[in-house]
């Protein structure tokens, strides 16, 4: 994933850029990058590796070597950026969201059609930045630029642009998979994928951009250069886990929407008598946490934290590259309270179960520490297909995923025929399904929430959003 904030004001812009980008820090771990302009020094550009280290400590020094009235700053988990670009429409900086599923075809076309080049990293590999901009140079200006960019990309494309006179441009996706909201200030504009995260640097909400919609800003003006369309696909995993919980898509909030979530999840036991004489409900932490306060406050269980997270030297388990080293870090970060813990029945709400790479150890964990009982809730669906539009899951195959080598184990190839009968709680496919998970993480129940279950928590039509991770429709 990915995020990026951009502000034009009257005076420095760097400061708010700074931290409305440092916001942004639990979308990625990969790159921080910022880029300013200034009418004496031109574009400015730093970027830096945040795999081990927070975006703000990398960045501390950028108020002494970055100045401008206009400024643009990403965090991104794949390639370095943004970068700088001086094409026939001028120089500029750009930063991007999203996936490019076709991206060879696209790099080979546009050699092909150019005679050009391109950078490349050291694997060999083309900085999917700089191919959106070389798809923006095909056209005469930069609006017509991006609308060809967004059309030819398969997957999805949000883009930010920093231009040499100090405006910015702003573009959703052309399906809207990802949230682009623009601020307002008495010193200026921002546009930000995070709607909380110029809300403490004194902006208020302004406009949320439509799918497709292409907006500029400045310091004193705000304007819309291509009209946006009311089709949308926006990712219902926004409001699972990885969006922040004090932000607000299409006027949804994603803490509300997770109570919401766990509510339904309760009433759903309570309808079929699965669990009974439960101790205390608990979220794994930490987007877990607010699906279980929903559970618990609809169900009248106590809410609980048998155990806590140390986070203030590991506050990120996914951070190190390799999966054994993020068990390790995840393994020592989980400090037992035993008073919540022992001869008790445990129900844990985890925001979803993807590869299920640390569950077990974590309620091996849990056993160990003198647990009578563990049952585990999945806010969302089972995840069947690998994301193609966003690659949040982290899998490197649909094989990662964790149902999926289920039903392999179960059925062999063929039972991929029957993915929706697997997802299904009703149906014998389903029960064996998670049935079978039990055994292999020592569940004394597990149960999903269903499709039907998060459409509405989320409160928006299923037309308007994404669910392809869950049933493979586009």
């Amino acid at each position: 994933m990915g995020g990026f904030f951009g502000a034009a004001c009257n005076h420095d812009a760097i400061e708010d850029v700074f931290f409305g980008t440092d916001y942004h820090s639990h979308l990625g771990t990969k790159r921080g990058g910022m880029a300013a302009y200034d009418k004496e020094i031109g574009l400015q550009r730093d970027i830096h590796n945040i795999q081990n280290s927070p975006f703000r400590t990398k960045f501390e020094k950028i108020f002494d070597e970055m100045k401008g009235n206009s400024a643009i700053g990403c965090i991104s988990d794949s390639d370095p950026q943004p970068l700088l670009i001086r094409s026939s429409q001028g120089t500029y900086a750009i930063c991007i969201i999203g996936m490019i599923n076709n991206a060879d075809e696209l790099i080979n076309q546009y050699l092909t059609y150019s005679s050009g080049h391109f950078t490349t990293m050291t694997s060999g590999k083309i900085n999917w930045t700089e191919l959106v901009a070389a798809l923006i140079g095909r056209k005469s200006n930069i609006v017509d630029g991006i609308k060809f960019a967004q059309e030819v990309i398969d997957g999805s494309m949000s883009i930010l642009i920093l231009r040499d006179n100090g405006s910015i441009i702003a573009a959703r996706d052309r399906l809207g998979r990802t949230p682009v909201i623009v601020g307002k200030s008495e010193g200026g504009y921002c546009v930000s994928f995070e709607s909380f995260a110029f809300q403490k640097l004194g902006y208020e909400t302004e406009h949320e951009l439509r799918s497709g919609e292409i907006v500029e800003l400045t310091s004193d003006s705000f304007r819309v250069l291509s009209e946006g369309t009311n089709e949308m696909k926006i990712c219902s995993f926004l409001w699972t886990y990885y969006g922040y919980s004090s932000s607000n898509y299409e006027g949804v909030n994603v803490e509300a929407m997770r109570y919401r979530d766990g509510g339904i999840l309760a009433e759903t036991d309570k309808e079929k008598g699965t669990v009974q004489d439960i101790d205390y409900v608990g979220g794994l932490p930490d987007s877990g946490t607010p699906h279980a306060i929903g559970y618990a406050n609809a169900s009248g269980i106590p809410f609980a934290r048998p155990y806590i997270k140390y986070t203030p030297t590991w506050s990120r388990s996914f951070t190190p590259a390799k999966q054994v080293d993020r068990n390790r870090v995840a393994k020592m970060k989980q400090i037992p309270i035993k008073e919540f813990i022992q001869d008790k029945r445990l129900l844990f709400v985890d925001d979803s179960i993807v590869r299920g790479t640390q569950l077990k150890e974590t309620v091996d964990f849990l056993y160990e520490h003198g647990a009578k009982e563990v049952h585990m809730r999945s806010a969302c669906p089972p995840i069947m297909y690998c994301c193609k539009y966003l690659n949040f899951s982290r899998a490197n195959g649909e094989m990662d995923l964790i149902a999926r080598r289920v039903i392999m184990e179960l059925e062999g190839e063929e039972g991929f025929n029957y993915i929706e009968e697997y997802s299904d709680a009703e149906t014998e496919r389903g029960k064996n399904l998670r049935r079978a998970l039990c055994e292999k993480f020592h569940f004394d129940s597990l149960e999903f929430q269903s499709l039907e279950g998060i459409i509405k928590a989320i409160g928006l039509p299923e037309c308007k959003l994404c669910t392809y991770c869950w049933n493979g429709k586009e």
